[in-house]
């Protein structure tokens, strides 16, 4: 059965609906918290592909939050295993930096918090195609890399997506996300509705019913794209 690392930055965090996806295709799912305890493997002989999900610290932590330190080490061994590798949120501000660009957050302090829509590049319509609305919670955004390709670019923070090599994508939004994580994240951290930029809590809900359907329509073609050439029969 093939296997896929998922990184995570909170001990109750979820793998949503990538993860949910992910099982369907038949991955077995081995998640970590490096903030609660857990190791970050040594080799990646045992895993197919890499997924860094989001947290509420910054990649710019690295010298007082262990586990981003540890991150930012490990991800280049990543990289250089040739594993298909995902970073979504504060997972693509960490690639960002390892590859040598900026993570900062908005001039004017804004946030993007609830759902925004995004445009394509020309070199984002194939493996973006469809998607116009997705979910954020970040108060902090990534410069693209210049050995990296923009992919979707946003209005208030306007790198939302890149490319780097063959099968390495970073994401400023959360494709994960569900009605009942929206619940839960729009409850613990109720202070961040009040930030500028952020969505008031009940269009999160209702933009959740406008846009989740086609969200999840473009994640199963991006998951069979972004695994397909390195999938595991087993």
């Amino acid at each position: 059965m093939p296997s896929l690392l998922a990184v995570v930055h909170q001990s109750h965090s979820t793998t949503g609906l990538v993860g949910a996806l992910l099982e369907q295709r038949g991955y077995a799912m081995d998640t970590r918290c490096i903030a609660a305890g857990d190791r970050l493997p040594t080799t990646l002989d045992h895993h197919d592909a890499v997924i860094v999900f989001g947290g509420p610290m910054s990649a710019n932590d690295d010298d007082t939050v262990p586990c981003i330190h540890q991150e930012l080490h490990w991800i280049p061994d990543v990289l250089a295993a040739n594993k298909p590798f995902l970073g979504i949120c504060l997972g693509a501000q960490l690639l960002a930096r390892v590859l040598g660009a900026t993570v900062a957050p908005h001039r004017d302090r804004k946030v993007e918090i609830g759902y925004f829509p995004i445009d394509l590049t020309e070199e984002g319509q194939d493996r973006f195609q469809g998607l116009t609305h997705v979910y954020h919670w970040h108060r902090e955004g990534f410069e693209i890399p210049c050995t990296a390709t923009l992919l979707a670019q946003g209005v208030t923070f306007p790198n939302q997506a890149f490319q780097w090599g063959q099968h390495t994508y970073g994401l400023q939004f959360h494709p994960e996300i569900t009605a009942s994580m929206i619940q839960k994240w729009t409850t613990k951290a109720a202070d961040h509705l009040t930030l500028p930029g952020a969505q008031p809590l009940n269009s999160h809900f209702y933009d959740h019913q406008q846009h989740a359907s086609s969200v999840e329509s473009w994640l199963n073609r991006f998951l069979d794209q972004w695994l397909s050439p390195f999938e595991v029969k087993g």
